[in-house]
């Protein structure tokens, strides 16, 4: 089976790109906007609608698979790609790229792949949004060769055992922090709330009381209208905000953590990019030296790195260092989906934690794909995508999950 033509379709994400910068530094909310200044290159306004770009491989059968590039609701923050506009890369898409993959096999999505994150334009390599869309089109394509699911392909070429149950999925609020709550305890979500603690003033609280106070409340809830036997992790991310509020001092931010996971208790919690250090190389030695002085004291709180923790590589990086306890994969920045695979892999054979996260301005169909490669590879969660509303990105992702475990069960019993 060949490719013998490439389609390129505007489109919409399922939340906005934000100028994270402005917005940590008390940019002005008027309504769901944001007034100011722009902070970030790249950027027209604090918040703009996210843009995405689908990659329609048109195969010699008739048939037609698809990916869609997208990139993160934060681009151009913590050493990440630049903002991801389609009317940029369509025309690329449509005439270099084309050029190249027009009349390819569709053998090995693992060598395809690695092509595309091999593909220079200019000197220079794709943006990785376009990477991610074009290895999620490629691998449509070869499964849709194979006439196999894409988590087969997957399976099959990484050598992995077939899965028989679910990935745990993790849910976000967004800024209705206190409704979406809800809407997570009643549909019984694994992971939650993430929060969004984006501001020190307004979300964490000059000394972090705000936060302490919102896990209380959360566990209010839990006890009020949750079933009896729900026991969710408790997963914030904090954005560099905990850093800020207690100026980059570690044993301050120790002690603060475990007062965390003690108003956290009897839930396990994870708390995701506390410190900023602007760049890799110091967030790295930040990270560990606070992973370790929790693991000194006996803790059970897990960290999880962000920022600066963007490619396969960064992952790689992180890990060595054990800066963290678990690692964000964040698809989008990862490029290619192989990328996500191997860094899962990587992670979980190195003693590190593994969270395929991704971000809430993808698509449904960015987020259909992201099923596969975590059944396949199997981290300890993945994100509900996309969107911030709870029950469009849980339902889009969870439906996937339970229609292909089905489907490879069916498989299994007939084969």
């Amino acid at each position: 089976m060949k490719i013998i033509d490439v389609i390129a379709a505007p489109g919409l994400t399922g939340f906005y790109f934000d100028d994270q910068q402005a917005i940590k530094q008390d940019a002005e909310e008027d309504g769901f906007a944001y007034l100011g200044q722009t902070r970030t290159a790249g950027f027209s306004s604090i918040r703009q609608k996210g843009e995405s770009l689908s990659i329609m491989l048109v195969l010699d059968t008739g048939q037609v698979a698809w990916g869609d590039c997208a990139a993160v609701q934060y681009s151009g923050a913590g050493g990440r790609d630049p903002l991801f506009l389609a009317r940029d890369f369509k025309p690329l898409v449509e005439g270099q790229i084309k050029e190249i993959l027009v009349g390819r096999e569709l053998t090995s999505f693992r060598q395809l792949a690695g092509e595309v994150n091999n593909f220079e334009i200019g000197g220079k390599p794709l943006h990785l949004a376009l990477q991610y869309g074009l290895s999620q089109a490629l691998l449509d394509a070869v499964a849709r060769a194979r006439q196999k699911l894409m988590v087969e392909v997957l399976l099959e070429e990484y050598e992995l055992p077939r899965p028989d149950k679910g990935v745990p999925i993790f849910t976000q609020t967004g800024d209705d922090r206190y409704t979406n709550v809800d809407k997570m305890i009643i549909k019984e979500v694994d992971v939650l709330p993430h929060g969004l603690i984006n501001n020190v003033k307004k979300k964490l609280g000059p000394r972090g009381e705000k936060l302490i106070e919102y896990i209380q409340w959360i566990k209010n809830r839990i006890e009020k209208i949750g079933a009896e036997d729900y026991r969710p992790i408790f997963h914030f991310d904090v954005y560099g905000t905990i850093g800020i509020a207690f100026a980059d001092n570690s044993q301050a931010m120790r002690d603060y953590l475990l007062q965390v996971e003690q108003a956290a208790a009897p839930f396990k919690v994870r708390v995701e990019g506390p410190m900023d250090a602007g760049n890799k190389k110091d967030q790295i030695e930040q990270l560990a030296h606070l992973t370790a002085l929790l693991d000194e004291a006996g803790s059970g709180l897990e960290l999880v790195a962000d920022e600066w923790c963007n490619t396969l590589q960064d992952i790689k990086d992180f890990v060595a260092a054990g800066a963290g306890h678990m690692m964000q994969i964040k698809t989008p920045d990862l490029g290619g989906m192989e990328n996500t695979v191997e860094a899962v892999l990587h992670c979980l054979e190195n003693g590190a934690g593994a969270y395929q996260g991704g971000t809430c301005n993808e698509t449904d169909r960015s987020a259909r794909v992201c099923v596969h490669t975590a059944l396949s590879a199997r981290p300890q969660q993945m994100l509900a995508k996309p969107g911030m509303g709870v029950d469009e990105g849980l339902m889009i992702v969870q439906n996937e999950m339970n229609r292909t475990l089905a489907l490879l069960e069916r498989g299994k019993d007939s084969g």
